[in-house]
C-alpha cells in the first residue's frame, strides 16, 4: 500500500491515472455511441496537441503547420482504406474497375505506382509515422541548421501548409482534390462503421494517446527533455556547452510530426474520410490553440484542452448556430489572456497549492488530536477548536468537536 502511495506521489502519475479513468471508464459509461465517437474524433486532435507540448512548450519552437503532418498521416491511412474499398467487384460499374472512383472520374486508367505499396496495411502503418517524419526532417534540418527560428520558422511552416493544401487540391486525379477521400469503411473486410467497431476504435485511440502521454512524461524527465527546456530558456548557453542545438530541435520537430501523423490516421479510421481541409493554415492554427488553452507545458493539460475546445465548438454550434464563431473567439481570447499557461497553469498556480495547504493543515490537526488523546489533562485552546472545525467542516460546538472529544475522555 505504501509503495502504491509513493508511486502515485511521483510528478504526473496521478494526473495520468485520472485522465485514464476519465477516458476509459467515465466517458464510455455516460455517453452513447454517437457522442463517444465524437469524443474519439476530439482525441485525434489531442495527438497534435501533445506533440506541440514537446515542440513548443518544452523546446520553445512554435510551429503553425502541424496540420500538415496530421493530414499526411491521415492520407496515408486513407489511401489503404480507399484501395480496399475499390476492389474490382465494388467498382465494376467504373470505366476502369479496381481503382479509386476519383481516379476513374479524372480519366486515369491505371493505379499509379506510388499508390501500389498502400495495398499493404503494414506499409501504410509505417508510412503514417515515416512520411510526416521525413518531411519534418527535411524542413527543420534546412531551417535550424541555418539558425532560422522564432516567428520566421512559424511563417515557413504556414507556407508549407499552404503549399501542401494547394498540391493536394491540384492533383485531384491522384488525391481526390478538394473533396478528399471518402467512403472509407473496411479494414480487411472489418466494417468500421458499426457501433461495435466505433467503440473498439475509441478505446484504441484513447489507449494509444495515453501511451504517448506516458512516453512524453519519460522524455520530459530524460536528458533530452532537460536539454529541450534549457534550450527554450538559454539556447546560447546550451550551444556554448558543446551541444548541437539544431539537431535537438530537429529531433523534437520530427517527434511532434510523427505523433501528429498517428492522430491523423486515427481520424481517418474513426471519421471515414480525409480531405485537404484538415491540412491548411486555419486548422493548423486551431491545433495550436488546443495546446495553448490546455497548457503548452502539460501533456495531460493539452489533452483536456483538445476535449474542452472541441466540445465547446460542438455545443456552441448546436445551441447558437449564428453566434458560435464569436463564442469560440471569446473562449480563446479569454483563456489565453487570463491564464497565459492555460488551464494546466491555473491548476498549478491555484488549485495545487490550495490542496497542499489544506492537506498540511489536516495532517497537523490529526497530529494534534492524537497528542490530546494521549494527554487527557491538557485541554484544547479555542483557536484549536476553531481550526479543527474549519478543516473538518464541522461547527466548533457540534457533537464531533474537540470539546466533546475531550469530555468523552
Amino acid at each position: 500500500m505504501k509503495s502504491l502511495q509513493t508511486f502515485l506521489k511521483q510528478p504526473g502519475v496521478l494526473s495520468i491515472a485520472i485522465l485514464a479513468v476519465v477516458l476509459l471508464v467515465v466517458f464510455p459509461a455516460i455517453f452513447d455511441n454517437f457522442r463517444l465517437n465524437l469524443i474519439g474524433k476530439y482525441l485525434t486532435y489531442a495527438f497534435v496537441a501533445i506533440g506541440l507540448v514537446v515542440l513548443w512548450g518544452w523546446g520553445g519552437v512554435l510551429s503553425l503547420g502541424q496540420g500538415v503532418f496530421f493530414g499526411l498521416g491521415g492520407y496515408c491511412m486513407a489511401m489503404f482504406l480507399k484501395l480496399e474499398a475499390s476492389d474490382p467487384i465494388t467498382t465494376k460499374i467504373q470505366s476502369t474497375p479496381g481503382i479509386p472512383d476519383f481516379m476513374d472520374w479524372n480519366q486515369i486508367t491505371a493505379l499509379p505506382i506510388w499508390w501500389q505499396p498502400f495495398n499493404s496495411l503494414t506499409f501504410s502503418l509505417i508510412a503514417v509515422v515515416a512520411v510526416p517524419s521525413i518531411l519534418a526532417f527535411i524542413v527543420s534540418y534546412a531551417m535550424f541548421k541555418r539558425r532560422v527560428g522564432g516567428v520566421y520558422f512559424a511563417i515557413i511552416t504556414q507556407a508549407v501548409a499552404l503549399i501542401l493544401t494547394t498540391l493536394i487540391i491540384g492533383l485531384q486525379g491522384y488525391t481526390g482534390g478538394v473533396n478528399g477521400m471518402t467512403d472509407l469503411k473496411t479494414i480487411y473486410g472489418w466494417d468500421t462503421r458499426t457501433d461495435e467497431a466505433k467503440i473498439i476504435l475509441y478505446y484504441a485511440c484513447a489507449g494509444m494517446l495515453l501511451l504517448f502521454v506516458i512516453i512524453g512524461t519519460f522524455i520530459q524527465r530524460s536528458k533530452f527533455g532537460t536539454l529541450l527546456l534549457a534550450m527554450r530558456d538559454k539556447e546560447d548557453r546550451v550551444r556554448f556547452s558543446g551541444y548541437d542545438v539544431s539537431m535537438f530541435k530537429v529531433a523534437a520537430f520530427c517527434l511532434a510530426a510523427a505523433v501528429s501523423g498517428v492522430g491523423g490516421a486515427f481520424f481517418a479510421l474513426q471519421v471515414g474520410f480525409m480531405s485537404p481541409s484538415f491540412v491548411g493554415i486555419v486548422p493548423s492554427i486551431e491545433l495550436v490553440i488546443l495546446a495553448a488553452v490546455g497548457g503548452r507545458l502539460s501533456l495531460v493539460g493539452a489533452v483536456y484542452g483538445a476535449l474542452i475546445v472541441n466540445a465547446s465548438k460542438t455545443i456552441f454550434s448546436e445551441s447558437f448556430p449564428d453566434l458560435w464563431l464569436f463564442l469560440m473567439a471569446a473562449l480563446f481570447i479569454g483563456v489565453t489572456m487570463a491564464f497565459p499557461l492555460g488551464l494546466a497553469g491555473l491548476f498549478e498556480s491555484h488549485v495545487k497549492p490550495w490542496w497542499i495547504r489544506s492537506s498540511a493543515e489536516r495532517h497537523k490537526i490529526r497530529t494534534r488530536l492524537k497528542e490530546l488523546e494521549n494527554s487527557p489533562d491538557e485541554a484544547p485552546t479555542l483557536d484549536e477548536q476553531n481550526a479543527t472545525a474549519s478543516a473538518m467542516a464541522v461547527p466548533a460546538d457540534g457533537p464531533d468537536s474537540l470539546v466533546m472529544r475531550r469530555s468523552s475522555v
